[in-house]
């Protein structure tokens, strides 16, 4: 009898290439972006200094730190209906396993509203209970052409 895992599999195998779905947006404010700063030690004028980003910034605005855009990442996906519930069936925990590609082709100027739009990629079976999944999410900026974030994630399912 196949194990949680080895059923999952297939599921996710019918599914590879699809995009999942796009999410809700969620708004990027100053108090945001100081809040991260403070988190990260990373207090460049173009994120905390708004008279000096107008004067010296080209984006006349300040921005989100990158990292701030793909550490929103998680809560994005949130939003996001999964590929097929059946998938999901008998996961214990889903665990953070990192990050292959990562790149910021844009800005996210403060008070823009992100979302993300998820594609999955890979799945593969690790061992009998855990399979790894390859998730590509893009992060929109509401009314820019170009994303903000496109990050392949790597999440390890762990099924009972």
């Amino acid at each position: 009898m196949a194990s949680k895992a080895e059923a999952a599999i297939a599921v996710f195998q019918k599914h590879l290439g699809s995009e999942e779905g796009v999410g809700e947006w969620f708004a990027i404010d100053q108090e945001r972006i100081n809040a991260f700063a403070d988190a990260t030690l990373d207090h460049q004028f173009i994120h905390v200094d708004p008279e000096k980003s107008a004067q010296l910034s080209p984006y006349k605005v300040t921005i989100a730190h990158g990292f701030l855009t793909l550490s929103m990442v998680v809560h994005l996906g949130k939003t996001i209906p999964v590929c097929d519930p059946e998938a999901y069936q008998g996961v214990v925990m889903g665990v953070n396993y990192g990050l292959d590609k990562v790149r910021f082709p844009s800005p996210v100027p403060v008070n823009s509203r992100i979302r993300g739009r998820r594609e999955l990629v890979e799945a593969e079976l690790k061992n009998p209970t855990t399979i790894q999944i390859k998730q590509r999410m893009t992060v929109q900026v509401e009314g820019q052409e170009k994303p903000a974030c496109v990050a392949e994630t790597l999440t390890r399912l762990v099924y009972g």
